[in-house]
């Protein structure tokens, strides 16, 4: 099993590839600001398969509409 900052970093380089340092951030910035509740969100909305920027898109999406 990975440990957490190993997952951490993982999942911050899967950000910047996919959307640069600029929107990885911005991301980042709007699940954390925002009350989200990740488990209920992703029940909902996350298939597998989907791109690091879709699932971005989705998670903006969703958190405009609370």
């Amino acid at each position: 099993m990975k440990t957490d900052t190993v997952v951490k970093q993982e999942g911050m380089n899967a950000l910047i590839s996919s959307l640069g340092y600029v929107d990885a951030e911005r991301f980042i910035v709007l699940i954390s600001h925002e009350p989200f509740d990740y488990t209920k969100w992703r029940g909902q909305y996350l298939d597998d398969g989907l791109s690091v920027r879709e699932l971005s898109r989705r998670a903006m999406v969703y958190s405009e509409n609370l």
